[in-house]
């Protein structure tokens, strides 16, 4: 967000939490994106901000209520009020419990192991989440768009386009068992926390093989679990890569220092192919 809209959703956000009995008197921007991550205080609560036009935040607040019934490993919402999104000034907020961080960071086993419980405890769960080929399907629009990706190369965008189209080929045609999934598991989405690794930020959940959230995450934490198909997750790699590549050369992107990791992630691809 822009600085003027930082300022608004930060009102919108404090004047939510003090309508609520909460006191906010101060906020401090933990992460500021697509979305804005706020700690009010004194209340010490995490706020969740974005726009209402681009908000996923029902079913955030759905999962995450279902997924602590079943014990999985998340950041639960706020026990202090109703659990559910919140509309002030054309914006959607949840408010959430906020973890002091732990002394020690996630090892790659309790990494494994949290998602693995996380997988568990997702298993079953009817959600109306789009299956992972959707967001596939959306960096592929972007590589095609010119307007959208004009720093792109023509070669550069040859490579995206063919690994994006192998890559989802590779991994549908192994047919693993699809579930409901994080989509978006890696290192920044995971708290570490005295009560172990909790997943937070579900607004990318979707229906894939565990193989695509294993993609996410560090290399050694797929060591650490349990009956992953490492020829699927190769391909998942591979995809999650020139996934993440594409979003860094949208001309939209506000990513800090964005464009420097997109030129990096390709040369690691082109790597990665070899």
């Amino acid at each position: 967000m822009l600085e003027p809209e930082v300022r608004r959703a930060t009102a919108a956000a404090a004047a939510t939490a003090s309508s609520l009995g909460l006191a906010a008197d101060d906020a401090i921007v933990l992460q500021n994106s697509n979305k804005l991550i706020l700690r009010l205080l004194p209340c010490d609560v995490l706020a969740r901000v974005a726009p209402a036009a681009a908000q996923v935040a029902g079913l955030e607040v759905d999962l995450a209520r279902r997924l602590t019934e079943r014990s999985a490993p998340l950041a639960a919402l706020d026990p202090r009020v109703e659990p559910r999104a919140y509309e002030y000034d054309g914006f959607v907020l949840t408010l959430w419990t906020h973890y002091e961080p732990a002394a020690a960071e996630v090892t790659p086993a309790a990494y494994a192991g949290a998602l693995h419980r996380l997988h568990i405890g997702m298993r079953g769960l009817d959600v109306p989440v789009p299956h992972f080929t959707h967001r596939v399907q959306q960096a592929q629009r972007l590589v095609a768009d010119l307007d959208r990706t004009p720093e792109l190369t023509a070669a550069d965008r040859d490579l995206l386009a063919r690994t994006l189209e192998d890559a989802t080929r590779t991994i549908l045609a192994a047919a693993r068992p699809d579930q409901p999934l994080h989509g978006e598991p890696h290192p920044g989405n995971v708290l570490a926390t005295s009560k172990g690794p909790l997943f937070i930020d579900f607004e990318t959940c979707c229906r894939g093989p565990v193989e695509f959230d294993l993609a996410h995450a560090p290399e050694d934490v797929a060591r650490h679990y349990p009956g992953a198909d490492e020829k699927v997750l190769r391909q998942c790699r591979l995809l999650v890569l020139a996934m993440i590549t594409t979003w860094r050369w949208d001309r939209d992107d506000q990513l800090p220092d964005g464009r420097r990791l997109g030129a990096e992630w390709l040369t690691r691809l082109r790597t990665e192919l070899r």
